[in-house]
């Protein structure tokens, strides 16, 4: 899958972990609401979920949130088990990888690898169906 253009209406199952919160988002990012967010430690800002390290899954966005000066965008994000697209070829994930850990492809799609050290943990594999991979992101996630 490729990253969003446009809202996604993201499924979401309930959980006794379910959360929301408000970060500092990075400025001149799309935020769409029901993507797959990221806290990167590197900038301290809340971004739209990519292929990148030292980052903490945040879950999923609540609102569409337009660009903004730096410091003073607020995108609220909410934990709790989502599905997610499922990535392709060697990463794909099936139903014999519930339980394991599974990683930010992109701001709608999560794979099974950290694609050799390039990917943070988007969270633990809850379930997977026809249409993609539920995920259960607890924030704050253990061992993140």
């Amino acid at each position: 899958m490729a990253a969003l253009t446009a809202n996604r209406d993201t499924p979401r199952k309930l959980s006794a972990h379910d959360m929301q919160h408000g970060y500092t988002g990075i400025d001149s990012a799309a935020f769409y609401k029901g993507a797959l967010l990221m806290y990167d430690r590197s900038d301290q800002r809340v971004k739209p979920a990519t292929a990148a390290t030292d980052a903490v899954c945040l879950g999923r966005g609540l609102t569409r949130v337009t660009t903004g000066a730096s410091n003073t965008l607020t995108v609220e994000s909410e934990s709790g088990i989502f599905r997610w697209g499922n990535s392709s070829a060697g990463d794909a994930i099936t139903a014999g990888h519930i339980g394991l850990a599974c990683f930010m492809v992109d701001d709608q799609t999560v794979a099974l690898t950290d694609g050799t050290g390039t990917r943070s943990k988007a969270g633990t594999i809850y379930d997977v169906d026809a249409t993609g991979v539920w995920v259960a992101t607890v924030f704050p996630a253990a061992g993140t």
